[in-house]
């Protein structure tokens, strides 16, 4: 009976024990766990998506463009912006709380069996939701998942994916920690996910880690479709309301003013590397490709927390910039979208990056103010680190709430307030604003 009346609270809660902070490489428990619920991850198509920024955008252009071609779309993303739920979402609407509890309902027992034995016990958060969502897309009977690294790639647990085909987004120097000190370490990482025979797309990638993930392409036999070589982006300028036009060129011919639903130059990247993504799965799975369902799709495709208009008046965006290579993106939107504005940051990060060097970032932008904080999370920054920033640019505020409240309060018509740093504080801000009456325009 109890387990009849669960709470999706309670559900939640009894994913996130399993420990959501631990990372333990190594497929050896997910894959235990795939073993005893049947191994659905080798019966649903799947696309895989690595990459050290972009992952999330890319993921939600194919998606737009494979639901215009009439798809049933899973995605397994990381981490939420708006509710847990959307981590695992089917044409973008996240899995129902009923459908969530009986997942937990069928994987609590199990996991508790197979912590019985020690090579596998200690089944993590992360590994449970991938199995979860495996799981639920063969049960919905969803025509293509597409699957999104948690960290890295080798010995990420969506690793057990048996993809029609791979992508790699960027390569930047994220969780060192775990990856490696240097862009190639990093490059063999992500480009772990590349498979025997299996086509592999890759988008704005340095030279150094492209030749690692080509050496990788070549020994495992997978066509490789790269930014540059195979398929061409020309960015052409910002669309008049919100967003920014391109043109995409390839074997197969070009498509012009193409448009994002999301601002910043870099989406023009994450949307062109979807569309080749898409030509493929078309070639693959003998779909026909049409020019005009490519436009619809990508002004449809939307992101929360990512170059998000939130209000018009005052003039509110969210961008999870949470580590020195999405902020040095972010820079460059920033400089060149908002040159008429007045720009004031508020910025807070989880203290295992590299606050210090983000912040000279975005010291960076002429016209700016920024306000470090901090919020709720095990790893949220702690002040006393950041004393040493404050300066002309910078200033501290210890309750992002007040601080706020303080920065709205004196906007006018010339200012933007941009909201940065963790995609988890983003979460939060973003909830509180729009509790306070703002709301997602387009």
């Amino acid at each position: 009976m109890e387990e009849m009346m669960m709470k999706i609270e309670e559900a939640i809660s009894w994913i996130h024990s399993r420990l959501p902070f631990g990372s333990r490489p190594g497929l050896d428990r997910v894959e235990a766990l795939l073993e005893v619920v049947g191994h659905p991850e080798k019966q649903v198509k799947t696309i895989h998506i690595a990459g050290t920024n972009g992952k999330g955008s890319t993921v939600t252009y194919l998606r737009c463009l494979l639901e215009e071609a009439g798809l049933t779309v899973g995605t397994f993303t990381s981490p939420y912006i708006e509710s847990f739920n959307e981590r695992i979402s089917i044409n973008g609407q996240g899995i129902p709380d009923e459908d969530l509890i009986k997942l937990v309902q069928k994987y609590r027992p199990l996991v508790k069996q197979l912590d019985r034995f020690e090579a596998i016990a200690g089944i993590t958060e992360f590994e449970t939701l991938t199995a979860m969502a495996f799981d639920y897309f063969l049960c919905q009977k969803v025509d293509v998942a597409i699957i999104e690294v948690g960290l890295g790639g080798l010995f990420d647990s969506t690793n057990v994916a048996v993809p029609l085909l791979t992508g790699i987004t960027t390569i930047g120097l994220d969780h060192t920690d775990i990856l490696g000190d240097t862009i190639e370490e990093i490059a063999a990482q992500k480009a772990g996910i590349i498979k025997k025979n299996v086509p592999v797309v890759t988008g704005n990638i340095e030279a150094k880690a492209l030749k690692v993930i080509k050496k990788q392409a070549r020994i495992k036999n997978a066509p490789l479709y790269v930014l540059g070589e195979n398929y061409e982006i020309t960015y052409q300028h910002p669309a008049a309301d919100w967003g920014e036009i391109f043109t995409f060129c390839s074997e197969k011919g070009k498509i012009a003013s193409l448009t994002t639903g999301m601002l910043g130059q870099h989406q023009v990247e994450n949307a062109g590397m979807a569309v080749e993504l898409y030509q493929i799965y078309c070639s693959l799975e003998a779909l026909p490709f049409r020019e005009k369902e490519i436009n619809k799709a990508l002004k449809k495709a939307y992101w929360p927390g990512r170059m998000e208009k939130l209000s018009e008046t005052p003039f509110v965006v969210l961008d999870g910039a949470h580590n020195t290579h999405a902020v040095k993106r972010l820079v460059q939107n920033l400089k060149k979208e908002f040159k008429e504005y007045q720009i004031t940051i508020l910025f807070s990060s989880l203290r295992t990056k590299d606050t210090k060097q983000m912040v000279k970032q975005l010291k960076e932008v002429p016209n700016v103010h920024i306000y470090l904080t901090t919020f709720e999370h095990p790893k949220a920054l702690e002040l006393s680190s950041v004393l040493s920033l404050i300066g002309e640019k910078v200033s501290v505020v210890s309750l992002w709430q007040f601080g706020l409240a303080e920065i709205l309060e004196k906007m006018t018509d010339e200012d933007v307030l941009v909201v940065t740093g963790s995609l988890y504080f983003i979460s939060e801000v973003r909830q509180l604003l729009l509790q306070l009456g703002g709301k997602h325009e387009v």
